[in-house]
């Protein structure tokens, strides 16, 4: 069955509810480290929250060294990377639900990757 444009719009229902699901999850799990996620896209786009999400479902620490205070895009772009290394590493597979073959069509997912 085709998706319906209504259903594919940036602000659909499903999107919304996934996105909320999401964030209560990851504050869930960072709420041990006294972090939290009130924007997705906002608070993972530095890597830092990412990372402490990471440490936190893992209990491992980075294989390398990350910025602690990024300001520049670049060192955002590096946090992100060590945190997809460490995925790499640990052979923890990025999947997503639903029709798409990868994480970057979860909506979220496609967000963040585009704000970094």
């Amino acid at each position: 069955m085709p998706a319906t444009e209504k259903d594919l719009a940036d602000d659909a229902p499903w999107k919304k509810i996934q996105q909320n699901t999401f964030t209560r999850w990851c504050n869930e799990h960072l709420k041990g480290v006294n972090k939290r996620v009130a924007d997705l896209q906002l608070d993972l786009s530095d890597g830092l929250r990412l990372i402490a999400l990471l440490e936190v479902l893992s209990q491992k620490k980075m294989y390398r060294k990350y910025h602690a205070r990024p300001t520049f895009r670049q060192m955002k772009l590096e946090n992100v990377s060590v945190a997809l290394e460490f995925l790499d590493r640990e052979n923890i597979k990025l999947v997503s639900i639903g029709e798409c073959c990868d994480v970057f069509c979860f909506p979220v997912w496609r967000k963040f990757i585009q704000s970094v």
